[in-house]
C-alpha cells in the first residue's frame, strides 16, 4: 500500500492542506488517487480546473464551491465531473472540506451505472450519480477519523460496489489503456486497428462508456502530459522540449492546443501553479 503525501500552502488569508493516496492496488485500473483536502480563505479563492483523463467525485463536508463559466456554472457542494474539453474557473470563500476520488472513465462507468456522455462536460449531484449509496458514502466518510481511515473506507466501499457491477466493455478498457499509457499518442486508426473494429463502433462505445471521442480524449490526455510535466519542473519550462515530449507537431501547434483546453497560455498557466498537488489558481 502506498503511503500519503501531503502539501500545504498558505498566504495571508488563507490556508490549504491536500493529503494525496493511490487507492489498493486491486482498484488501480478503476481508481487513480484519492485526494483529502481541507481549506480556508477570507476571500475569494479561484482556481482553474483543467480537462484530464479522469473523472472526479467529490464528496463535501464543508462550504459549497462556484462553478463561475461554461456548462457547468453554478454552486455545487457533493457532485461528480466527467470528462470536458474546456477549464472551468471555481471560487470558493470560508471553508472547503472533503474527498476528490480520481477514476478512469471506465471506473466511472462502472461505478456510476450511467452513460458517460450524460456526464461528460456536466456536473451531476452525487444524489443522482450514487443511487443507493448516495447518503451512505459522505455519512460514513465524515464520520471516518482522518484521511487515513477515509481512504481505506473508500477502498472497502469502491471494491464492494466494482464487484457487483456491471463491467465495462473489454475492447473500451484496452483502448483506454493504450491512450492513457501512450499520453494521447495513439491515433484513433490504429485503435480500430488493434481492436479490429470500425471507427464508428469505437466512438459509440467511447461515448457510452468514457464521454467522450476517441480523438478527443487522445488530445486531452496529451494535454494532461503537457500540464504534468509543467507542475513536475523546476519553473523553467524549456517549451520546445515540452511540445516534443507531449507529440505536437511544433510549439505553434502545443500553444494552440493549450490555450483551447486551459483558456490560457501555458505561460501564464505554468506561472499560476501552486505548490504541490494544490492545483493552479485563476
Amino acid at each position: 500500500m502506498s503511503t500519503a503525501t501531503v502539501a500545504r500552502h498558505a498566504t495571508p488569508s488563507g490556508r490549504s492542506e491536500v493529503v494525496t493516496r493511490a487507492p489498493h492496488p486491486a482498484l488501480a485500473a478503476w481508481v487513480r488517487r484519492y485526494q483529502g483536502y481541507r481549506e480556508w480563505s477570507s476571500r475569494p479563492f479561484r482556481r482553474r480546473e483543467a480537462p484530464s483523463g479522469t473523472v472526479a467525485l467529490i464528496v463535501s463536508f464543508g462550504d459549497p464551491i462556484r462553478v463561475l463559466d461554461g456548462a457547468t456554472r453554478g454552486t455545487h457542494v457533493s457532485f461528480v465531473a466527467g470528462l470536458d474539453e474546456r477549464a472551468a474557473l471555481t471560487e470558493y470563500t470560508g471553508h472547503q472540506h472533503g474527498v476528490e476520488v480520481n477514476l478512469t472513465p471506465p471506473g466511472a462507468y462502472m461505478l456510476l451505472g450511467l452513460p458517460m456522455h450524460e456526464v461528460a462536460g456536466r456536473c451531476v449531484a452525487l444524489e443522482a450519480a450514487l443511487g443507493r449509496d448516495r447518503h451512505e458514502l459522505p455519512e460514513r466518510l465524515a464520520a471516518a477519523g482522518g484521511w487515513e481511515a477515509r481512504f481505506a473506507l473508500l477502498d472497502r466501499l469502491l471494491a464492494g460496489r466494482l464487484a457487483a457491477a456491471r463491467p465495462a466493455s473489454p475492447d473500451v478498457v484496452r483502448a483506454w489503456m493504450l491512450l492513457e499509457r501512450s499520453h494521447g499518442r495513439v491515433t484513433v486508426e490504429a485503435l480500430a486497428r488493434e481492436l479490429r473494429c470500425s471507427r464508428r463502433h469505437l466512438a459509440a462505445r467511447f461515448r457510452e462508456q468514457v464521454g467522450l471521442p476517441p480523438k478527443t480524449v487522445a488530445r486531452i490526455l496529451r494535454f494532461q502530459r503537457a500540464t504534468a510535466l509543467l507542475s513536475a519542473g523546476d519553473g523553467r519550462p524549456d517549451w520546445a522540449r515540452v511540445a516534443a515530449e507531449c507529440g505536437y507537431f511544433d510549439q505553434s501547434h502545443f500553444n494552440r492546443d493549450f490555450k483551447r483546453f486551459a483558456g490560457v497560455t501555458p505561460t501564464t498557466y505554468a506561472a499560476a501553479l501552486l505548490p504541490g498537488d494544490l492545483g493552479v489558481t485563476g
